[in-house]
Order: structure tokens, then C-alpha cells, then sequence
């Protein structure tokens, strides 16, 4: 193993520090803004949802931050987590290219999201609070809040998205094991969530709105931290655990990849396999294409725009400039729940903007087909998010087929399907459709965005 990547593990191959992109970056991103004086968000602006470390990583400029040793302790329980090569899958494909993943669904609750839930549970825990309150789409973050909150005794209420919160029943009761509390956003204990149902007596839920009503609640007690699965860059950050680690497999499987793919909601789980590999060419490393795969139902890197937006719908958090789609954007109804977010975390925003990286969307269709062809071949059934970085890397593949070109492709499989099963019923009955936004409706929603109509003004 290089000296480059040997010095980031520990004897168990265990990443001591996570990555911060932002050393690398050749402009630093833009800051995020108070929404009442839209000038930058300082300290005191977060003290009341986070704790100091927290706020202190959602600022870091240094390039390597310490992972803390009760954090890496748990870690260990799943972590380093496996990087396989799909040799199944590429005979299927016929394909000259060489398909590897790394599979997260190997942690305690299924997914990529316990890499950050740990991390800030510790946190909060160390800053005294005894209570966090978050929100979920799909319920893999809430989950992974929930299994974090009871290794360091916290109490944790998770806002869910109403319709994941009724087509998803074992979701719920994951996190009920784990000792949560589970309430279907929007709910009638927020001043946002009563205001919704006021408006739309069925409101069937956003994760910007479940967001607000966790933010709220963190803001009314003195007990209580907020905490994210996604989207801000202390959460970015906690998931590079996954590309530092990566990195080192790839070097051991004597391969480096040509094409880095995953999926994109919230932008977490994409940066943290992406973002140790998009440093290491920042650095002067291999030119490494970088996909980002998305919904077509809710675009926010296809379609959305490069501006300043609320991160929630209730407009409580920081504005951050972000590919987004309007903090009211309200997109139609599909499996990918865990995907269904207005924006692009700030850091993947402004990494596209520069130009390292690529985005491609489609529609739930196409990457169930996806995700069955991969469980018939590697066996592993994969979560309706995680389809669409298959998706992406099947195509890939299929292309270099056609080109006669031997690529080396590795996508994240960000976690398993194994409460995801209506999602795959519904597939196979015929029942999913594939449904696009309302394009009057996504107009309507940018006409919002708040640094436009001051500008307006």
C-alpha cells in the first residue's frame, strides 16, 4: 500500500480521519447566509442546534480531521466495509469493464448513513444535550439516528415523511426497536406542521418540511440538538470514511477507477464515496470521471439552479447556495423517498459548478430493472436509492461494450432493500409509474428563491 493512503488507516484498515474537500478546492465554496441579515452564518447562528465540534467541522478548512476514538470504536463493529468486484453482473453485460462496489449495507441498520449518525450522537452526547430531534425520508437515516442515540443514551424524535411513514411500516418499527420516537410529518406538534395540514389537510409529506418541524423543536428546548442525514458539510464530511477506505481497496485490488457513480439526494452518500477520489486528482492524482445519478422526478442537479435557497421548508435553516429546485418544490410521488430533497448539499453544488463532476437522471423504471438484474447476479438486493448509481454503472458498462473500451467503474451500493419489499412488489405488479414533476410547478417553486426577490425588490 502507497505511503499516500497507508498513513490515513490504522492496523485494522480503519480510516483515522475523515476528508475535507474544501483544502483541495481550487475556490473555496460560497458561505452560507442568515436568513434574516442574508450575511454569513457565524457561531452563534448554529449554537442553538449544534454542538461546538459540529460547527466547528462545518467550517473546517484543514484537509484531514480526526476521527474520535469512541466513534472509530464503533466504527469497527462494520467498518472497513466490504469492496467487491460484480464479475456475475459484467458477464451478464458482456462488458470489457471491470464493475466494482463498495457495500454499505453491511452496517447495523442496512445503510451508509450510521457513518455520520455515530459521529454526531457522540457529539451531542459531549455537549451535554439529552435529546436529539432529526427528521427521515425513507427512514435509513432515521434509523441510523435512532441505533446511534441508543449507544450513547440519548432520547430521539424522528419527523418522517408521511407517506414513507405508511409505506414503510418496518422502517418504523426499526426505529421504535432502537427506542425512538416515530411521528408522521407533517404532524400537528410544530407550528410549521400545523400551518401545513391547515393548507392541506392530506399533506403527504417533504423532507425540507420534516426538517423544519425537527429544527423547531431543537429551537425550543434547551435539552435538545438537531441532528441531519445529509446535505450540510459535517455530515458530507463523517461519510468520506467510506471513499478513504475505498481508495485503499482499490490499491490492494490493484485497479483505479476511470468512473466513480452515486446516487444523489441529499448529496451525502455521493460525497463520500467521490469526494476522497475528486482530491486525489485535485492533488495532481488520476483524472477520475465522477457521476452523480438521480431521480428524474426531482432533478435537483439536472434541473435545478445554482442559487442561494432555504435548506428546509420552513425556512429555519442557513440559506447555502445549492443546486435546488425551490424550498417549496413538492415532487411527485416515488420509491426513492430517501432521495427526495429539493437541493444538492452545498459542497456537491459548488463541485459541480466547477466542473468535477457529472449528473444524469432517471426514471424509477429503469433502475428497479436495474437493481433486480443486480440481485440475480450478485445477490444482493439493493435499496430503490442505491438502483440508481446500478443504473448508472450498468450504463457505463454497456458503453464501454459498445466502445471496446476495458473501464474500471466503482459505484457506492449505499445500502440493502430489505424493507424496501412493497417498492419491488409494486414492480413487479406493474404498479410503479413513472411519474415527472410538473414543470409549471418547478417554475413556480424557483420564482421563490429568496436572494432572487431581494434582488427583485
Amino acid at each position: 500500500m502507497s505511503d499516500s493512503i497507508k498513513y490515513l488507516l490504522d492496523e485494522a484498515r480503519l480510516p483515522r480521519s475523515w476528508y475535507n474537500i474544501v483544502a483541495d478546492l481550487p475556490t473555496p465554496p460560497p458561505p452560507f447566509l442568515n436568513p434574516e441579515t442574508q450575511k454569513p452564518v457565524v457561531t452563534d447562528d448554529l449554537i442553538d442546534l449544534f454542538p461546538e465540534t459540529v460547527i466547528e467541522q462545518e467550517f473546517a478548512t484543514e484537509r484531514d480531521i480526526e476521527i474520535p476514538g469512541p466513534v472509530r470504536d464503533i466504527y469497527r463493529q462494520w467498518r472497513p466495509s466490504p469492496l467487491h468486484r460484480a464479475r456475475r453482473l459484467e458477464k451478464v453485460l458482456d462488458t470489457p469493464a471491470k464493475i466494482y462496489f463498495k457495500y454499505e449495507g453491511v452496517s447495523p441498520t442496512g445503510s451508509h448513513k450510521p457513518n455520520t449518525s455515530v459521529a454526531q450522537a457522540f457529539y451531542h452526547k459531549e455537549g451535554g444535550v439529552k435529546r436529539l430531534a432529526t427528521e427521515t425520508g425513507a427512514g435509513q437515516w432515521g434509523s441510523s439516528a435512532a441505533f446511534a442515540g441508543s449507544l450513547f443514551g440519548l432520547e430521539v424524535d424522528i419527523y418522517m415523511i408521511r407517506a414513507s411513514y405508511e409505506q414503510k411500516p418496518y422502517r418504523r418499527a426499526l426505529m421504535e426497536t432502537y427506542g425512538a420516537r416515530c411521528v408522521p410529518s407533517p404532524s400537528n406538534e410544530t407550528v410549521v406542521g400545523r400551518g401545513m395540514l391547515a393548507k392541506k389537510a392530506d399533506h403527504r409529506g417533504s423532507l425540507g418540511l420534516a426538517m423544519s418541524e425537527a429544527v423547531e423543536v431543537a429551537r425550543r428546548r434547551d435539552d435538545t440538538g438537531y441532528a441531519l442525514g445529509s446535505v450540510m458539510n459535517h455530515v458530507v464530511l463523517h461519510q468520506t470514511v467510506v471513499g478513504v477506505e475505498a481508495l485503499a481497496q482499490m490499491e490492494m485490488a490493484g485497479d483505479y477507477p476511470d468512473i466513480v457513480i452515486g446516487c444523489t439526494g441529499g448529496g451525502a452518500n455521493f460525497a463520500g464515496i467521490a469526494f476522497p477520489f475528486i482530491g486525489e486528482e485535485l492533488r495532481g492524482g488520476r483524472k477520475t470521471r465522477i457521476i452523480g445519478v438521480e431521480p428524474a422526478a426531482c432533478p435537483s442537479l439536472s434541473r435545478g439552479k445554482f442559487a442561494y435557497d432555504y435548506g428546509d421548508a420552513g425556512h429555519l435553516l442557513p440559506l447555502m447556495k445549492m443546486h435546488t429546485l425551490g424550498s417549496n418544490f413538492q415532487p411527485p410521488g416515488f420509491h426513492s423517498a430517501g432521495l427526495r430533497y429539493h437541493g444538492m448539499a452545498p459542497l456537491v453544488s459548488h463541485v459541480m459548478d466547477l466542473g468535477l463532476m457529472e449528473a444524469r437522471s432517471y426514471h424509477q423504471s429503469k433502475i428497479f430493472e436495474a437493481g433486480i438484474l443486480f440481485a440475480r447476479t450478485e445477490g444482493i438486493l439493493p435499496a430503490p436509492e442505491a438502483n440508481h448509481a446500478i443504473r448508472g454503472a450498468i450504463d457505463e458498462a454497456l458503453r464501454c461494450r459498445t466502445e471496446g473500451r476495458s473501464e474500471v467503474i466503482l459505484f457506492n451500493l449505499c445500502g440493502h432493500g430489505h424493507f424496501d419489499m412493497h417498492a419491488y412488489i409494486d414492480h413487479a405488479e406493474g404498479k410503479l409509474r413513472d411519474i415527472d414533476y410538473d414543470e409549471g410547478e418547478l417554475a413556480k417553486s424557483l420564482a421563490t428563491l429568496p436572494m432572487e426577490q431581494v434582488a427583485a425588490a
